[in-house]
């Protein structure tokens, strides 16, 4: 081995092994501070390209989470009111009914007449009020309005979605039929009469209807538990490929730490080599 006071071969090993140390070290406390063992491109570039595109997809499932939150919300307010109707449609036909009966006095069937009006006209104000932000799921032509046919995002890419179709529950409209319209009264025993054979039709088709809804709402809310399930599974993937695994971490900056002292202790003795060379000149 040669010795040399112009060449310190030991300190040169030294402090490219303490340099070394110092930079695992430096990867370590990142990784214990950030909670991340790719915190960025140049930690591993493939590995965080794969975890920004996941980071994209769960971001994205936030939107489709709030998409089917609303048309859930605006099914549910049109499956309330469409209730409301049908129980207005069975006092009618009860008020129908009792209309028909041929003994009744003109004052009872007026009294009738205009009980039934008054819940002929509830379900307009019903219908009419069924909103759920700006969108009306059953509105028709009678009340002059657009009904709403939810279309609620399925997907993070907007490329699929779940439709519900609107229900037109107006006054006159398709499931009420003509017949129980904005001017359907019973003030006669044939108009009674006629009224509950129409009024057992509607009846029939707002149930229909608001079968409809019912499965839409639930399809709805099957594919929301979908949505988180599979946004925790993304999420969980993201970890996987991203997170540090902190118990390693820690005994490894306990080693690294360790290993700096020695280094620091191995460079001093390094460079007190030379000043030991000038005990062979004396």
């Amino acid at each position: 081995m040669t010795f040399s006071v112009n060449t310190n071969v030991g300190a040169m090993v030294a402090l490219q092994n303490l340099a070394m140390t110092q930079k695992d070290l430096m990867v370590t406390q990142n990784r214990i501070n950030t909670g991340l063992k790719v915190s960025s491109a140049k930690d591993n570039a493939a590995i965080w390209a794969i975890a920004q595109n996941q980071r994209a997809t769960s971001r994205s499932l936030n939107a489709v989470v709030d998409s089917l939150n609303r048309g859930q919300s605006t099914v549910d307010v049109a499956l309330a009111a469409g209730t409301t109707v049908s129980d207005l449609l069975l006092q009618m036909k009860e008020k129908a009914l009792a209309s028909s009966d041929t003994t009744l006095d003109t004052a009872s069937r007026t009294a009738l007449n205009s009980e039934f009006k008054s819940l002929r006209d509830q379900i307009n104000k019903t219908v009419t009020n069924a909103v759920f932000n700006g969108g009306n799921m059953l509105l028709g032509a009678s009340t002059g309005g657009v009904p709403t046919t939810v279309k609620a995002i399925a997907n993070a890419d907007a490329t699929s979605v779940i439709t519900v179709q609107a229900q037109d529950l107006s006054l006159g409209g398709a499931a009420l039929t003509a017949a129980v319209g904005v001017t359907a009264t019973i003030g006669t025993v044939t108009t009674a009469t006629n009224m509950i054979a129409s009024l057992n039709t509607a009846i029939g088709n707002v149930s229909a209807a608001l079968g409809q809804l019912g499965t839409g709402s639930k399809a709805l809310a099957s594919h929301q538990s979908f949505i988180h399930n599979l946004q925790n599974t993304v999420d969980a993937g993201i970890g996987n490929l991203v997170d540090a695994d902190l118990a390693k971490e820690s005994a490894n900056l306990q080693a690294l730490q360790t290993k700096q002292q020695l280094g620091i202790q191995a460079l001093s003795i390094a460079n007190q080599s030379s000043s030991i060379l000038l005990g062979l000149f004396k």
